[in-house]
């Protein structure tokens, strides 16, 4: 657990002068998460409640802002939430994941393969309970395309812009604006009817490209670097066209949104496999 311990102590020592992100929103990281919910084995499900706080009721979708929540407790945690790259539509983790000050494994890709390491380690020195939160939201942050987007602009945030008539910025369209915006138009304010909708896209449209999204081969680590090439590659297609003080609308909506609901598929479908994984032994999903 030595390079945990090391990561540690790296970030303790640069949080102050890390810079602010946002994540998926809260709806976007409990649908994540209840998306994940329903793939999981018994095996693993049994694990993951053993390990939810009282305050979560059993559900693991209810901790899943819980990282967002901790940045002012937790500073050093600030440069986990994303990977932002030079603007070339390529995720490179020797070049891209470090902090502000240059220190390595610092981003949501080194985060997702330490605290999944955490998690398999009986020995490790950090409470599993955080582990797991921690791990649940950043594998729904990588996900995000804006989370792998460009270093210069931090991830489209200070580009500023009106998304139809509201004050708001390119990261916080692919956060919360997008789906916030069709939660109202396509599914009466319910979140659980856009939950519904996304699992039988899982099953029906998508049920061809399922089994690629949750494979992962590798033995020592998670997938999430290639879940951060995705996403710096979508990245490059958030920006395309996009200037300061613009006003999105209906043109850019309808594009971004197909893209939102499959990254948040993709990330329930990929997060149940790790932590199927962890605790079954196996990435394979529980059929629902």
């Amino acid at each position: 657990m030595g390079l945990l311990m090391l990561l540690h102590v790296l970030l303790v020592a640069a949080a102050a002068r890390a810079p602010a992100a946002q994540a998926w929103g809260k709806e976007g990281h409990y649908m994540t998460c209840k998306i994940a919910d329903g793939f999981l084995t018994s095996e693993a499900l049994t694990g993951v409640k053993a390990l939810l706080p009282s305050w979560a009721n059993g559900e693991l979708a209810e901790v899943c802002s819980w990282a967002d929540s901790q940045r002012f407790r937790y500073r050093w945690s600030s440069p986990l939430h994303f990977a932002d790259t030079p603007g070339d539509c390529e995720f490179s983790y020797a070049r891209d994941c470090h902090d502000t000050k240059g220190n390595k494994n610092v981003c949501v890709v080194g985060a997702i393969n330490n605290y999944t390491a955490a998690l398999q380690d009986s020995s490790s020195p950090f409470d599993p309970t955080e582990s797991l939160m921690f791990l649940a939201h950043f594998v729904g942050d990588v996900h995000q395309p804006l989370h792998c987007g460009h270093v210069d602009d931090l991830g489209g945030n200070t580009i500023k812009l009106r998304w139809y008539k509201r004050k708001s910025n390119l990261h916080k369209v692919w956060d919360s604006d997008v789906i916030t915006e069709a939660m109202k138009d396509f599914f009466d304010k319910d979140q659980d009817a856009m939950i519904e909708s996304i699992q039988r896209n899982i099953t029906e449209d998508w049920s061809s490209e399922e089994k690629q999204w949750e494979a992962c081969r590798s033995k020592t680590t998670t997938c999430a670097e290639k879940y951060a090439q995705e996403s710096a590659l979508l990245a490059c297609d958030a920006y395309e066209g996009v200037e300061q003080d613009d006003t999105l609308g209906d043109e850019y909506y309808f594009k971004a949104l197909p893209v939102v609901q499959k990254r948040l598929a993709q990330g329930g479908v990929r997060l149940a496999a790790i932590l199927n994984r962890i605790f079954s032994g196996n990435g394979r999903l529980q059929s629902i």
